[in-house]
Formats: C-alpha cells, sequence, structure tokens
C-alpha cells in the first residue's frame, strides 16, 4: 500500500523551483540521509513534523492534525473517526501535547513528546 504521506514528503524535501513537488537526485538523497538509522532523533522529528504541517504554517493546529489522523485510518468511510470520535482524539493530542496551551503544537512541544517515545527513531526508518 502507498505511504500515504508520499506527496508531503515530496513537497518537503522538493528543492525545485517549479513548485511541482518533483525531487532531483540529492533532494532524494537528503530524504534517505533522514530516514536512515545514522539521523538522530531530532533531526528526524523536525522533519516529521514539517511533514505533518499540511499547511506549512510553523505549527500543528486542529486542521493539519485531522489531516495526519485522516492518512494514518484511511479516507474511507469504514475506517474514518466520526466527529465525536475525531474532536475527542484531538483534544487529547491537545491536552498531552500542547504545553503551552494555545490549541496548537510547535516544534518544540512536538520534539518533547517524541523524545518519550524510545522507538521514534526505529521506526522512523526505511531499514530497521
Amino acid at each position: 500500500q502507498a505511504n500515504p504521506f508520499q506527496h508531503r514528503i515530496c513537497r518537503v524535501f522538493s528543492t525545485s523551483d517549479a513548485g511541482d513537488d518533483s525531487m532531483s537526485f540529492e533532494d532524494f538523497l537528503d530524504m534517505l540521509s533522514i530516514f536512515s538509522e545514522s539521523a538522530t532523533s531530532d533531526i528526524k522529528s523536525h522533519y516529521a513534523f514539517r511533514i505533518f504541517d499540511f499547511d506549512d504554517d510553523g505549527t500543528l493546529d486542529r486542521k493539519d492534525l485531522e489531516k495526519l489522523v485522516n492518512c494514518l485510518t484511511g479516507e474511507g468511510e469504514e475506517s474514518r473517526l466520526n466527529n465525536v470520535e475525531m474532536e475527542q482524539l484531538i483534544r487529547n493530542i491537545l491536552e498531552e501535547s500542547d504545553i503551552d496551551k494555545d490549541g496548537t503544537i510547535n516544534l518544540s512541544e512536538f520534539q518533547h513528546v517524541i523524545s518519550r517515545c524510545p522507538d521514534f527513531a526505529r521506526y522512523s526508518s526505511i531499514c530497521g
């Protein structure tokens, strides 16, 4: 099955001036470097944050979190959360992650949460 974040990954790693999210060979190598076992958790979490920041505004807000959940659960009717479930999940994520209580998750808050996940670096590697 295709990676649900493939378009975001291409956007984050693309250096194309055309704005078409195409990747050069160097972009591809940069991506492989980030997803390698040798990349640090800080670097991996920085790029994961950028991939999850769908509107590229530097924060994960409710819309970003909803898109993230939909990518992870699938867009189909049988797997999609209903409005109540989605709202509860987003509320739980923000309660756990939004340290400054501004209704969004910034990079620092995201990295703080990731630091409590010892398997993050292993699961964010291509091989491992």
